[in-house]
């Protein structure tokens, strides 16, 4: 491990971080806040100075280059938390205590979404921007980010992308990563400015169609409002949003696929999408009908808040058209399965994803036909091809890991909160990257009533489920420091 190496590359970053800041001051000029430009010009000046710092012993070119994996997942692992520290200090500057400053710019970073503001009226208009910023540049990965635009760091970008962008198999639509990064962010970009401008056509001005357009592509759920969607009261913006959070969960790679070849109907022939598609509708359906037979929902009532709770929970957005806390226990129960779904593999939600879930599927299957069988050779295939052992051991490692880690953290959370509810829920959100859970944390909410343990732990949690398990376990191994 050459911690040189490392420093540079995150001093590049720092200081490219801090010249962002620069889009919160223009927001705050534009809004007219002038009391609200100096956490955010502190903030780039102290992110530039950190650059400079990390990078006072020049290493060069070539060394860049040679990056090993164990390098780029130190790279990737420190970027995202040098990223939240960074986009702490606005928050210090609004008498938020430190706990409380990082538990709100971790869960803007890692797209999450849990908030631990009460009263929005106390703060300016450009913070909330800021907050919806900083989910932005989270959701596709300000590592991918600067891949793609960084030439400094175009070879040594394979190993970085992958290491923040971790799916079942590497694939890619292109043969250069620092082009895929670029065609990703150009999705990504298009995806946002086209919401915004369908949202200011259907009634919103321009700031509100901004801020929840940037929240809804990032998968992140940052509002200026404290009612989330419900707020805006319209069925067609929350048609709008719901469209979006899915297409936000849907594979880039198919999508850029997809305009490459000029046939959209290409994402349809996806393993992946189809069933990303099918647990939605299934979902969304039992849903909704346990909605009018426990609740007594109207019907069109009750399909539009069930399809819309799936799909935000499913694709880890945490968006709310209702307070889902008044619901009949089934309708809960089976709003929770979605807590462990996910969306697809290389979109911007988190959660377990539904490849693996594909995956899992087979491979039960695989060995259940093996106890018949145990001569015959079942190969698992995903998207028609065969998946290698190694990938296959990395799959069942993911989901074990995972379910211990939601377990460990729900355990801890009950030690510490005494409540079952919040226990589960709370852990299953911060881990899937969702934000608002049950009970006290519902989506009308906030975390701020948690013990400042129970943060701190909800922090990791929020962390862990941005860098996925694996990458993130590998960093506790002593082999990977040495030298």
């Amino acid at each position: 491990m050459r911690y040189n190496l490392i420093f540079n590359i995150l001093a590049l970053m720092a200081k490219y971080i801090g010249v962002l800041f620069i889009i919160p001051i223009v927001c705050a000029v534009l809004l007219k806040e002038y009391d609200a430009i100096a956490p955010f010009l502190v903030t780039g000046i102290v992110s530039i100075i950190i650059g400079f710092l990390f990078s006072i012993k020049k290493i060069p070119q070539k060394e860049i280059d040679s990056i090993k994996k164990s390098e780029s997942l130190g790279v990737v692992l420190f970027a995202w938390v040098l990223f939240a520290i960074i986009c702490t200090i606005p928050y210090l500057f609004y008498n938020i205590d430190l706990t409380n400053a990082f538990f709100e710019a971790t869960s803007g970073v890692t797209t999450t979404g849990a908030t631990i503001l009460d009263d929005f009226s106390l703060y300016p208009r450009s913070l909330f921007f800021f907050r919806s910023l900083t989910q932005w540049f989270g959701g596709m990965g300000i590592v991918v980010l600067f891949i793609a635009v960084l030439p400094k760091v175009a070879v040594a970008g394979r190993q970085m992308f992958y290491a923040e962008v971790p799916a079942p198999t590497e694939d890619k639509p292109t043969p250069r990563i620092r082009y895929t990064a670029s065609w990703l962010w150009g999705i990504y970009f298009t995806l946002t400015l086209s919401e915004i401008m369908i949202l200011k056509y259907l009634g919103l001005d321009f700031y509100e169609a901004t801020i929840t357009s940037l929240s809804t592509i990032a998968t992140g759920g940052f509002l200026h409002m404290p009612n989330s969607i419900y707020d805006f009261h319209s069925s067609k913006i929350a048609l709008c949003v719901l469209v979006f959070m899915f297409i936000a969960g849907i594979n880039y790679i198919l999508i850029y696929r997809g305009l490459k070849n000029k046939k959209i109907t290409h994402i349809f022939k996806s393993e992946e999408f189809r069933g990303y598609l099918r647990i939605f509708l299934f979902i969304s359906i039992f849903l909704a009908l346990s909605l009018i037979i426990n609740s007594k929902y109207p019907i069109k009532q009750a399909f539009l808040n069930s399809f819309f709770e799936t799909i935000s929970t499913m694709t880890t957005t945490g968006f709310a058209l209702c307070n889902y806390i008044d619901w009949d226990i089934t309708s809960k129960v089976i709003l929770f399965l979605a807590f462990f779904t996910g969306g697809c593999a290389t979109s911007t939600s988190g959660g377990i994803k539904v490849i693996r879930w594909i995956f899992m599927g087979k491979y039960l299957k695989r060995e259940l036909n093996k106890i018949m069988h145990p001569n015959a050779v079942y190969p698992i295939k995903i998207e028609g091809s065969p998946i290698s052992n190694d990938i296959i051991s990395q799959m069942v490692a993911f989901l074990a890991f995972y379910f211990v880690v939601f377990a460990l953290g729900a355990f801890l959370i009950l030690l510490i909160e005494k409540n079952i509810t919040v226990a589960l829920s709370a852990s299953a959100a911060s881990i899937g990257n969702i934000g608002p859970a049950f009970g006290i944390l519902g989506p009308m909410d906030s975390f701020s009533s948690l013990n400042n343990i129970t943060k701190w732990i909800l922090i990791l949690l929020m962390m862990v489920g941005r860098l996925e398990i694996i990458p993130f376990l590998a960093i506790f191994n002593r082999d990977l420091w040495k030298n």
